[in-house]
């Protein structure tokens, strides 16, 4: 390690940010983590590993390989916020695609599974890679209908029991493919987050804290950033800048005249509890659907206790209408409207929340007739997302450096954080702030030393400050058993 300790600023303790803060902090940089929110990782809802990008259809082959290596780095360095159930994909009879369509797609991620296990063995995290996906018939889906639930799922065909007896199969199209894309789960990170970095003596954690303004050093390289804590105003100097402040990245780019392109999308997904089946293991089920449509596709990812996180890709449900702006000519910040604005700031209106939620429960129930009883389990998870450049259906980004000793954090799903931080460390080489030998070098699962019962507690207490059920904070499979 260099003998030069690097003072990093990182703005925004999302995703992003808090794992650049980790990062970064366990080779022993000094960072400085500020956070507008009392804890991390706040922002827009996630709960999908994306291990291959089989949700977006509309993406390129490049992207979904990227998205299956990004994942599997994600997993090997999140361990504890996995949810070791697989994922089932089912096209609906009025959907305009076949299932035969997705096969040479998901024999090229078999593929390229196979290749990255081969290349290190420690990346055989999502089950052995001929188990990577599975079709279904109907012939065996009718079969299965007929057999008995198992408590602890162990195998692909006993996580396919509860999909075979629930959906309504006259309305779907076969084969059913089942896909090792697992579950994520956000209070887990926030807390193991948190934990990790509480424990770090390099890395000082303002949380509760606004940047409200940054300007380069007159007198260095670097930058003075201006915040308020505990209504108190302060500036502190450091030599590189990290700006992760998610859906409000522009912000900061306004404030150095960085140049920019990007999109802020706002996000929403609703909670229901479903309590005739609060026993059963489900895997995740995605309906597929043509996006902004009444068929839009649906997303029905379980937890413990009859809890059931819902998307449904249509405009009376997840998506919004104005709900996705681009920045301007004056400013790099897009600005969204002040409807959302005030969600993201308070909160939601109840009537909104009881509209949204039984059209994400009825969207889903046209394919699963038995959920028609689940009810509202909470607000929402919401929060706005931030696209780079012009493009809305980008998954695959990591970060840009529009400016000297300064770098623009750019993910869109979570995984692409350990790029996202491969290509910040290959900075720091340069300035001489690490040496070479740290380049890429993944530490994987050291940061976190907590004991389970400890980030388990800490994961249901951020749950309940959030106004959420605990339920949502606990992993529903916690052991790989595939």
């Amino acid at each position: 390690m260099s003998e030069n300790k690097a003072k990093i600023a990182i703005i925004g303790g999302g995703v992003a940010g808090a794992s650049a803060a980790l990062y970064f902090g366990q080779l022993g940089l000094d960072v400085t983590l500020f956070e507008k929110e009392p804890s991390l990782v706040s922002g827009p809802p996630f709960c999908h590993l994306h291990a291959g990008g089989n949700l977006y259809r509309e993406i390129s082959d490049a992207q979904c390989i990227t998205l299956l290596k990004q994942s599997i780095d994600f997993l090997r360095f999140y361990p504890y916020i996995v949810d070791y159930r697989p994922t089932v994909i089912v096209l609906p009879k009025s959907d305009k695609g076949t299932p035969e369509d997705l096969l040479p797609r998901l024999d090229l991620l078999t593929r390229e599974y196979e290749a990255l296990i081969k290349k290190d063995k420690k990346n055989e995290v999502l089950g052995e890679s001929k188990n990577y996906y599975k079709a279904y018939s109907k012939e065996e889906v009718e079969t299965l209908k007929a057999k008995n639930t198992v408590q602890t799922p162990s195998n692909c065909v006993e996580w396919m029991i509860p999909v075979a007896k629930n959906i309504d199969l006259d309305k779907v199209q076969f084969p059913l493919i089942m896909v090792q894309e697992y579950g994520l789960n956000l209070f887990r990170l926030a807390a193991g987050t948190a934990l990790g970095l509480e424990s770090l003596e390099s890395v000082t954690l303002h949380t509760s804290s606004i940047v409200h303004n940054v300007q380069k050093n007159c007198d260095t390289e670097g930058w003075v950033v201006s915040f308020v804590q505990e209504d108190k105003s302060q500036q502190e100097n450091f030599d590189y800048l990290i700006n992760a402040a998610g859906f409000r990245t522009g912000k900061i780019d306004d404030f150095i005249g960085a140049p920019c392109e990007a999109m802020v999308e706002f996000k929403a997904a609703y909670v229901s509890q479903w309590n005739d089946y609060n026993n059963t293991k489900f895997p995740e089920i995605i309906f597929h659907g043509e996006r902004g449509t009444p068929q839009g596709m649906g997303q029905f990812t379980p937890y413990p206790q009859g809890y059931f996180q819902l998307h449904g890709m249509t405009k009376e449900i997840t998506l919004y209408d104005k709900g996705l702006v681009s920045n301007s000519l004056v400013s790099c910040q897009p600005k969204l409207g002040q409807k959302f604005i005030e969600k993201i700031e308070n909160d939601w209106k109840e009537e909104e929340t009881l509209t949204r939620t039984n059209a994400a429960i009825q969207h889903l129930s046209q394919y699963i007739p038995t959920f028609s009883t689940a009810k509202v389990g909470s607000k929402p998870l919401f929060g706005a997302q931030q696209i780079p450049g012009d493009d809305p259906t980008l998954r695959v980004a990591e970060v840009s450096f529009p400016k000297e000793h300064y770098a623009r954090c750019e993910i869109v799903k979570v995984s692409s954080v350990l790029d996202m931080i491969d290509a910040i460390a290959s900075e720091f080489v340069t300035l001489g702030y690490i040496d070479k030998a740290s380049l890429g070098v993944r530490h994987f699962n050291t940061h976190i030393k907590a004991e389970e019962e400890t980030l388990s507690k800490r994961a249901s207490q951020i749950a309940k400050e959030r106004n959420y059920p605990t339920s949502l904070a606990t992993q529903t499979m916690p052991k790989r058993v595939m």
